[in-house]
């Protein structure tokens, strides 16, 4: 991807200079607020740390915050180019580090070339951070520096030009030879370039069960050979080899593997054609590698190549490592990073790429397919999923070697990080670990769309729910086979296959709507869809829940649900809601989907569903009938609807904490109750708000998801007679998943299987629902 210099200027300089700023992450609003943020509130917990040590890891941010520290002697490709024009590269890292794994960090920049008086500055400045992450350092100074400092510090400190390539590398490394299937101790791998990433990367091939014998580094001056002099230092020594090679080329005839950390063009397609058969070439110079992907691919068909590109496969990138191993070191607090932490974190990324990519990382690149093979060996940065996987893979390497003095369960640890990643799929965790304490037989009647597919490998893999796909069976197994799924033992129904089973969903159906204009043939007919099809088991009792409408329009979907499915017999209409989290608060807005203009009596049915939602998320519903009126303030028609609606939910829930009609901001905003409506039975904040026409519900969802940046949950069907939900057309794998889940958690309230509270979900911290 070319980036024009004035585009990268005007990024850098634009609004607030720079990349970073400090936010508080406490409110400081009112005078209270000050004397608790500073004097003379603060002295307390300092009092507390004096005591104990430890205890900053509680009052203060130190177990969240990394150093980036930098002389600027070693800046990408720029050399040495001094402290501060080094400080953007810093910066940078930061918003990594922030935006990857929630980590915040100061960067710091130290104008010295000695690299005593870096490590001194570092063990000064111990007490702030909770680890050190040196960068842009030359070697051989960055080697003494790391050493000198894992030696005399407690925290974890890693020097990330060294070991992120070589992490990140290694996992390529074990994958491509896995595909290639050679044995990585047989393996002659060749390096170009001897700086510190280089000589890490090899030390670590080394550790992953590369033979020393068969590994040569070569630099600028040939190949580093046991008995050479010249350009030569303890490290280099270290991996000298015996051996009659020379030169690169030579070193590269027969290699099964080449390593590039050196400069573009040093690799020629006669240097790729001598190498052995499935050669495996890892072009890492950036920002022109050794030998472009398009010269190797010509060169040899048989090759797989990966880059510190991100326009070709196989992108080298250390974001994958850095902020994942430092978010488990940390939360571990580990008082260091070891070797095992390091292989841990390769493993867990190698083991993941081999996993079902999630609709959103292919989004965000913009393809259609991705799985493991010679053009995906590892993840790519925006895969979600990463930070579970290698933040807690490095927190278990870090308990299992000793060196971790704060130990968690690895499961719960699992399910914080998955906080991280958004409030949204918190919520979900919750309700998917509550679908598995009793899994239901779940109908997905677009069995043959590869979202469903993806969604039913994830249930399964989750456990909380035995998928039924409807569809030719044919079909669906050959689109399991270009997924590469493990999905050889899902159910798959064709619908009118079994001819027993048509004739008796022909008579239910014929009997459930016959006097509403449909004959015994409509009905046999009808059946061919598989919507209908999934829909009549559900109501006959041969399947447990159902979640449909991927492919389909909605409206239709929602038509032939009604028709079969029905409403609950004490609502009179079906409606949708929203699960809509703001900044940590959730909210029910309803409803945005189904019902155009709703009267005042289904306006009360919305209402009541919508409450019934917050109730099965274990959270209290406080309810507000919205409208553009305060109380009365404004005497119209549809405000009197509102009004009536209000009274109708009052005498039905009486238990209910439901009040209207009021303004949206009223509703939102305590303050406004508090001063201005005393009398009004709402007390804190709604959370369940109902609209009154779809218009204003279905504008305010879309304006708060994007302007608001809200995570939405749904859309929820409520009044529906059965466990069935909607899908939006075209939604995501983990949509399908997060509706099926819903849908499970239903069924098992339709069978009165006890749950368990959600009480996460109560608290203050880190869920906000007052």
């Amino acid at each position: 991807m070319k980036i024009r210099d004035q585009e990268a200027l005007d990024y850098h300089s634009k609004g607030r200079p720079g990349k970073l700023e400090v936010i508080s992450s406490k409110p400081c609003i009112t005078q209270r607020d000050l004397s608790l943020a500073y004097t003379p509130g603060v002295a307390v917990p300092c009092l507390r740390i004096h005591e104990a040590p430890e205890e900053a890891y509680r009052y203060t941010g130190r177990g969240n915050l990394v150093a980036v520290i930098s002389n600027g002697t070693a800046v990408l490709g720029l050399g040495d180019i001094g402290a501060l024009a080094g400080k953007p590269v810093m910066e940078g890292k930061g918003v990594l580090f922030k935006r990857f794994a929630d980590l915040d960090v100061f960067d710091i920049e130290i104008d010295s070339h000695d690299p005593d008086e870096i490590i001194k500055a570092c063990e000064l400045l111990e007490p702030t951070f909770g680890g050190i992450n040196l960068e842009d350092i030359k070697a051989p100074e960055c080697f003494y520096i790391e050493e000198a400092l894992k030696k005399k510090l407690s925290i974890p400190v890693f020097h990330d030009d060294q070991h992120g390539t070589a992490i990140i590398s290694g996992a390529a490394l074990l994958n491509a030879l896995e595909l290639v299937g050679k044995d990585i101790g047989e393996v002659r791998v060749v390096f170009s370039g001897a700086g510190a990433s280089a000589v890490a990367c090899a030390n670590f091939y080394i550790s992953l069960g590369v033979n020393p014998e068969n590994l040569i580094l070569c630099d600028s001056k040939g190949v580093v050979y046991k008995g050479r002099k010249e350009g030569m230092n303890p490290f280099k020594e270290n991996l000298a080899n015996d051996t009659d090679a020379r030169s690169l080329a030579d070193a590269m005839d027969g290699a099964d593997v080449f390593v590039g950390l050196s400069r573009a063009d040093v690799v020629s397609q006669d240097m790729v054609r001598s190498m052995a058969e499935n050669p495996i070439i890892f072009a890492m110079a950036n920002p022109d590698p050794e030998i472009t992907y398009e010269d190797a691919k010509a060169a040899r068909s048989d090759v797989i190549m990966a880059t510190g590109r991100s326009d070709y496969p196989n992108q080298v990138n250390n974001v994958l490592g850095f902020p994942f191993i430092f978010r488990g070191a940390l939360d571990v607090r580990a008082t260091t990073i070891n070797e095992e932490m390091k292989l841990a974190a390769t493993k867990a990324l190698a083991e993941l790429a081999k996993e079902d990519v999630p609709d959103s990382v292919m989004n965000a690149y913009g393809v259609d397919s991705l799985h493991f093979g010679r053009e995906y060996l590892i993840p790519k940065p925006f895969d979600h999923r990463v930070l579970i996987w290698e933040a807690a893979a490095v927190a278990q390497a870090a308990m299992d070697s000793g060196v971790a003095q704060h130990p968690v369960d690895i499961e719960e640890y699992k399910e914080e990080l998955e906080k991280r990643l958004g409030k949204a799929q918190h919520v979900m965790r919750i309700i998917i670990n509550r679908a598995k304490i009793a899994p239901k037989r779940l109908i997905l009647p677009e069995g043959a769309n590869r979202r469903i597919l993806r969604a039913a490998q994830v249930i399964i893999d989750e456990g909380f729910a035995e998928p039924i796909l409807l569809g030719n069976e044919e079909r669906i197994r050959r689109r399991i086979d270009e997924l590469e799924l493990n999905l050889e033992n899902v159910v798959i129904e064709e619908p009118t296959a079994d001819k027993k089973r048509w004739k008796r969903y022909t008579e239910a159906l014929f009997d459930l709507r016959h006097r509403k204009g449909i004959t015994k043939a409509d009905a046999r007919l009808a059946l061919r869809d598989p919507m209908a099809w999934g829909a009549m088991m559900l109501r006959l009792g041969d399947a447990d829940a159902l979640v449909g409408g991927i492919s389909h329009h909605y409206p239709d979907t929602l038509r032939t649900f009604l028709k079969i499915i029905g409403p609950r017999p004490d609502l009179s209409i079906v409606a949708s809601v929203f699960m809509m989290i703001v900044k940590d608060r959730v909210y029910f807005f309803a409803d945005p989907t189904v019902n155009i203009d709703p009267s005042a009596e289904e306006l009360a049915d919305i209402a009541l569903s919508s409450a019934e939602v917050a109730e099965h998320f274990h959270i209290e519903p406080r309810g507000a009938m919205l409208s553009f009126s305060n109380f009365g303030s404004v005497s119209h028609p549809e405000v009197t609807k509102v009004q009536k609606a209000t009274e109708l939910v009052r005498l039905r829930r009486p238990d209910l904490m439901i009040d209207g009609e009021m303004q949206a901001d009223t509703a939102v905003e305590p303050s406004l109750i508090e001063e201005f409506y005393p009398f009004s039975n709402l007390k804190g904040r709604a959370n369940v708000l109902v609209f009154p026409e779809i218009q204003s519900a279905n504008v305010a969802f879309k304006l708060v998801q994007r302007l608001g940046a809200a995570e939405a949950i749904g859309p929820i069907l409520t009044g529906m007679n059965l466990p069935v939900h909607l899908l939006q057309y075209g939604c995501e794998a983990k949509d399908v998943v997060n509706m099926a889940a819903i849908a499970v958690v239903d069924a098992q309230e339709a069978d009165g299987v006890e749950l368990p509270p959600m009480a996460e979900l109560e608290e203050p911290e880190p869920m906000l629902v007052d």
